[in-house]
């Protein structure tokens, strides 16, 4: 009799139409990848004017709408160049994973354009697969998110143009613990400089993990960057979407559920210093009387006696 083989039949994945709910264990991958050594080609613009969002990411964005009504047009939307060069991503969520905190943030940001970015082939049709299954389902909604496969190491800049976006999120990155691999690291003082180029003034960079020696290293790296400063405590309880990125990701659900480090999750939210304070080396209004200017300590009269 001849022997059977143990080898285990491939399962056929299936083809999720556009419109279902996909389902994830058909989308699985590995948790990382090494974003230095990615040698697969990506298609990028030379430069960011040239790239169109509503083509394939942003059809039915709520600008495009607004254009149509009030010209009181009732044919389908047909964005000309001047609205749809409007639309444009100023939320990124770097490293989206399965697309939990970039569909949350959709309503919480109503006017905003939120952007997933992973470089992971199958979890990015993922992404993609759910958040057509929204916009089906609610049909007003979910038009100003979506994601995009790249390398957000290298590629922001050709997509992205100077002091254009709002906030970044870096939610539960690869920690890369050993030493030779911190330079894969997606917060470091180069990366930093290039996120705070893309920033506007004002504009706000988040962070969270669940280990904590790469939230120390996110805060060391952040506080020593001349453009950003810390958000304070009050800030960050005021912040809605701090709590939806603790709670929303993938991630943050399976620290909650298994906590391999830990159930701890560690975050920090910095803002791009505003122009003025940065010319004046951080120094506002408010806080002149607490910083010494030159080696020269301040004293506010007012406050005496």
């Amino acid at each position: 009799m001849p022997k059977q083989s143990t080898k285990r039949t491939r399962e056929v994945e299936p083809i999720t139409a556009d419109g279902e709910m996909p389902q994830k264990r058909f989308y699985r991958s590995r948790a990382h990848c090494n974003p230095l050594s990615f040698n697969e080609n990506f298609e990028y613009p030379a430069r960011p004017d040239l790239f169109d969002w509503t083509e394939d990411h942003y059809p039915n964005h709520p600008l495009l709408l607004q254009s149509k009504s009030s010209t009181n047009d009732q044919s389908d939307v047909i964005p000309t160049f001047h609205n749809a060069s409007r639309v444009k991503p100023n939320v990124l969520d770097v490293g989206c994973g399965f697309g939990g905190l970039t569909i949350s943030l959709s309503p919480l940001l109503p006017n905003h354009t939120i952007l997933g970015l992973e470089i992971r082939t199958k979890v990015t049709e993922y992404v993609r697969l759910r958040i057509l299954a929204h916009r089906k389902e609610h049909p007003d909604q979910y038009q100003n998110c979506s994601v995009m496969r790249t390398n957000a190491m290298k590629y922001l800049v050709h997509y992205f143009p100077k002091n254009s976006l709002d906030k970044i999120f870096f939610c539960f990155p690869d920690p890369h613990f050993k030493k030779k691999n911190h330079p894969r690291r997606i917060i470091s003082e180069r990366l930093l400089s290039e996120y705070c180029y893309l920033l506007k003034p004002g504009g706000k960079l988040y962070c969270i993990t669940d280990v904590k020696d790469l939230h120390d290293w996110h805060v060391e790296k952040c506080d020593g960057h001349p453009l950003l400063v810390r958000c304070s405590e009050e800030e960050m309880e005021e912040d809605p979407c701090v709590e939806v990125m603790r709670k929303e990701t993938e991630e943050g659900k399976k620290v909650e559920r298994e906590g391999r480090f830990g159930h701890e999750k560690y975050y920090m939210v910095y803002r791009r210093l505003e122009e003025e304070e940065r010319l004046l080396g951080g120094v506002s209004a408010d806080n002149f009387f607490e910083i010494g200017q030159f080696g020269v300590e301040v004293f506010d009269n007012q406050k005496k006696g």
